[in-house]
């Protein structure tokens, strides 16, 4: 492992350089924090040790520009002039933990240890949420890119994210994509398919049950708002919500409370919220069947998702994309396409979008040949 001691005091370097070398661990060092800061952002460590008191930038200053630099190691500041508030404010600002001088070889080898585990644990937690949410948005045709833009500069915001689409577009993609590159993305992402909840169970879902609320209540349920509490909830298909339970989810929007089924006290939740539907909410406003103002807590943003018609340009990246997931998924060596074949899935209507594209790319790996022809297409497909 890495690791790089900042400290203008040329005995304390060296003697910590040495005791960290002597547990088998790769040391640097830097004499103050402007020389530190330049090589924590070159270099990849596992921890950085950080002195408080040096010329030039102190450590603290060090620390709130690595921070802000979203440099991810973790920061150990090491003083021999500080009290509890120093202390404190050092771990405010995003230090992993403080030690005082005289530097203790036990203190100092505990830290580092919890100090790398901790960051091994985030880097493990990222893999796996890569896995679970990593699928990325293929394409390059204008559309896309312009959707792409959007999300970048929305998913840093705390705003409410209305996304509109058909059927099989990528909603749950873009919702995915502004989640992952959010503040809260170490924190819970829940989803809920609003249309796939019976009415009389709505409520229970999202809100949660206190037991014996009613018959089949046999324990407590923390609902969906508390399960995201301090993460992100995904609304799809809110275009299908009842009115009543719509009533109800404006009211956390608004207060940031909620009251469990058959419960008495408030429970105060911080949650963002992104939707998503395949209707046209203000036709459904002036029908009677989605409330206005609920509309405009969540549309604060809107994104809509093209259709795959009006991004046909992207067809053969995502044939290539699917072809490629599906073979590795299978275990099967990746299987080419004839030109014309592309072209004709290029040229043909996509009703279902991205999700009827991917169920025909499969189907040919299937039953087509190698490489896949314009007759498979035709055969299958057409």
């Amino acid at each position: 492992m890495k690791v790089l001691i900042v400290d203008d005091e040329r005995a304390i370097r060296y003697s910590l350089k040495e005791i960290l070398e002597m547990e088998s661990y790769q040391v640097e060092t830097a004499e103050n924090g402007a020389e530190g800061l330049q090589k924590a952002s070159k270099e990849k460590y596992d921890a950085i040790f950080c002195d408080i008191k040096m010329p030039e930038m102190d450590g603290t200053e060090m620390l709130v520009k690595i921070v802000e630099e979203g440099i991810e190691t973790p920061v150990i500041m090491i003083s021999g002039h500080a009290d509890i508030n120093t202390a404190v404010d050092c771990i405010k600002k995003g230090a992993f933990d403080f030690i005082e001088k005289p530097l203790d070889l036990n203190r100092i080898l505990i830290t580092l240890k919890n100090a790398t585990d901790k960051a091994n644990l985030v880097t493990q937690t990222k893999i796996l949420k890569k896995k679970i949410y990593g699928r990325e948005m293929v394409g390059e045709s204008e559309p896309v890119e312009h959707l792409r833009d959007m999300i970048q500069k929305v998913a840093p915001t705390a705003a409410s994210v209305l996304i509109t689409g058909p059927n099989g577009s990528g909603k749950e993609l873009v919702a995915q994509s502004i989640y992952q590159l959010s503040e809260r993305s170490m924190m819970p992402f829940v989803e809920v398919n609003c249309a796939a909840i019976p009415s009389e169970l709505i409520d229970s879902e999202l809100f949660g049950h206190k037991k014996g609320s009613f018959t089949s209540a046999i324990r407590d349920h923390k609902g969906k708002f508390e399960q995201a509490d301090g993460g992100t909830i995904f609304l799809d298909e809110i275009g299908d919500m009842s009115l009543a339970a719509q009533a109800k989810v404006l009211r956390v929007l608004q207060e940031r409370k909620l009251t469990p089924v058959g419960g008495d006290k408030e429970i105060t939740v911080d949650v963002r919220v992104i939707a998503a539907t395949n209707k046209n909410l203000q036709e459904e406003i002036a029908a009677g069947n989605f409330r206005e103002d609920l509309y405009h807590r969540l549309s604060v943003i809107v994104l809509k998702v093209p259709a795959l018609d009006q991004r046909k340009d992207d067809i053969p990246l995502l044939v290539k994309h699917f072809t490629e997931q599906i073979c590795a998924e299978s275990g099967k060596p990746v299987r080419e396409y004839q030109p014309e074949a592309v072209k004709m899935l290029q040229d043909r209507p996509w009703p279902g979008n991205i999700r009827e594209l991917r169920n025909v790319v499969e189907r040919l790996l299937i039953l087509g040949g190698s490489p896949i022809s314009a007759q498979d297409v035709q055969d299958y497909v057409m």
